[in-house]
């Protein structure tokens, strides 16, 4: 059984690779603020919430699928709870009752697949109930499918199919087997055989013509016999004992995979709450295909800056359709890190299918998500700042392919002005050429002059917006570069407070 809700035609795997470069991602986006208050404290969902972040989707039927499961979600998260709890309970039962009975003997190996496919029929019968009551309140086609999967495979024929087979397999008046004389007179080919049926008329079975039988009784000291016996009934039941534990490890992978699928949504109901309790907005995004080159949206902000700060936070609203380039430049501690955090974050839910941090958002799925930020001095550095940056770069050169999106924050600024102008440059350009969209936080005023003046149809120019008294709005505007950030208000905001204090 598929349960369809993460893919339309397949399982997720939660085995697979992160991203190569999931480390600057996570690091540069701060993505673990986001699990986090997805998992709310759950470490199983926070594992499952940032594979399906950081794996993301390319295919825009997928994204789709997907978003219309959490709208159904975001409807019912009561019911979609509720769903949840039964994988939730098949392990806990499991740990508490039936961990580590299971042996090697044919009949231990019989009688714990029989307990616990009790324990299964139990837990299938209540997501059947589920289907039954709640499936008309869902429209997505993943929850369709996945409870037209359930009315299917869990009918009443099938639970009282294997309600019959686990009480014939209880074998509570006996092992009825049938065997062949082989060669030396050794018994083989032992074979189990459904039990006799009693006729239901208690006269009529007491009357009943029996046919002539032989039998014998063993000892109570008779040891070896009784191991004989346990051996012919061993034999006799393998096969059963096999398709037993076999069905109930089908049924208990079809639960941990509807676990790992819903843990996902749980994640998505916790972050749509806290949003929903904070005031912030949030929208469905509108995806397009890779080559599309779309970025347009209102209100977008950053969503992790939000939940640190267990408020709402100023939004932006650009139009970079048709842009290859953004470069953002402007007043220091102005916003502009977070603009482009806002940026990266956006497009890594919705590449998951999720909704994103904004009041709309239309943007065009991309190959891959790459970060080139920054670093603190790193003591341990065997060769100058410029040359570690360099290296970075030449990693994700290797990389990233056509129709990526590369995000860069005051990137090449280890070196004098001209030098890193002329880096940066040089690497824009030629990211450019391969069609790979890319965001660029700079103070290398020589650096976005140059591009200002070819005046090129397919780049932008942001600004962190300023007001004439030096206040910051935190609002990224369209504008072009200036030669100065602003140092000097920054300067006199920290000293002016010192000779306050």
């Amino acid at each position: 059984m598929k349960v369809f809700l993460l893919y339309k035609d397949q399982d997720f795997d939660l085995a697979q690779a992160l991203p190569i470069n999931e480390k600057d991602l996570t690091q540069d986006l701060e993505i673990d603020t986001l699990v986090k208050t997805m998992a709310k404290d759950d470490d199983f969902i926070y594992d499952v919430a940032n594979k399906v972040l950081l794996v993301g989707l390319k295919k825009l039927h997928d994204v789709r699928y997907r978003q219309d499961v959490i709208r159904d979600c975001l409807k019912n998260p009561a019911i979609v709870r509720e769903i949840y709890k039964i994988p939730l309970a098949a392990i806990h039962n499991k740990r508490r009752h039936w961990l580590g009975i299971f042996t090697w003997s044919t009949s231990g190996v019989m009688s714990s697949a029989n307990t616990l496919m009790q324990m299964f029929v139990g837990l299938l019968k209540s997501l059947r109930k589920i289907a039954d009551a709640h499936s008309d309140e869902f429209e997505s086609e993943g929850f369709k499918t996945f409870f037209s999967m359930i009315k299917r495979e869990l009918s009443d024929d099938y639970f009282a199919i294997v309600e019959t087979h686990l009480q014939n397999l209880n074998f509570r008046d006996g092992v009825l087997l049938s065997a062949k004389l082989q060669k030396g007179n050794e018994g083989g080919e032992y074979t189990l055989r459904l039990p006799n049926e009693k006729n239901k008329n208690v006269f009529k079975e007491l009357i009943r013509k029996r046919t002539t039988v032989y039998s014998f009784y063993l000892s109570n000291r008779d040891d070896a016999g009784a191991r004989t016996l346990s051996d012919i009934k061993d034999r006799g039941i393998n096969l059963a004992a096999n398709a037993l534990a076999q069905a109930t490890d089908h049924i208990d992978s079809f639960l941990n995979v509807l676990r790992v699928e819903l843990a996902f949504y749980i994640g998505c109901i916790n972050l749509y709450e806290q949003f929903n309790q904070m005031g912030c907005p949030i929208t469905f995004p509108v995806p397009e295909s890779t080559k599309r080159h779309i970025h347009s949206f209102h209100g977008l902000y950053d969503a992790c800056l939000a939940l640190t700060m267990k408020q709402k936070v100023v939004g932006n609203n650009i139009n970079a359709d048709n842009k290859n380039l953004v470069i953002i430049t402007g007043a220091n501690q102005g916003g502009k890190s977070t603009f482009l955090r806002s940026i990266g974050l956006a497009q890594i839910m919705m590449q998951a299918g999720m909704f994103v941090a904004a009041e709309d958002f239309h943007a065009n799925l991309c190959s891959g998500v790459f970060t080139h930020y920054k670093r603190k001095e790193d003591a341990s550095m065997k060769s100058g700042k410029l040359d570690e940056e360099l290296g970075r770069m030449s990693d994700i050169v290797n990389k990233i392919s056509p129709n990526a999106l590369m995000l860069f924050n005051e990137s090449f600024a280890a070196t004098n002005e001209r030098e890193g102008s002329e880096i940066a440059r040089q690497i824009t350009s030629a990211l450019i050429e391969k069609q790979i969209k890319v965001f660029f936080v700079t103070h290398l005023y020589e650096f976005a002059r140059i591009f200002h003046d070819q005046k090129l149809h397919d780049t932008i120019f942001l600004r962190a917006e300023r007001k004439s008294s030096g206040k910051r709005t935190f609002k990224v505007v369209e504008g072009e570069p200036l030669q100065t950030s602003f140092g000097e208000d920054v300067y006199q905001t920290v000293f002016e407070n010192k000779k306050e204090g």
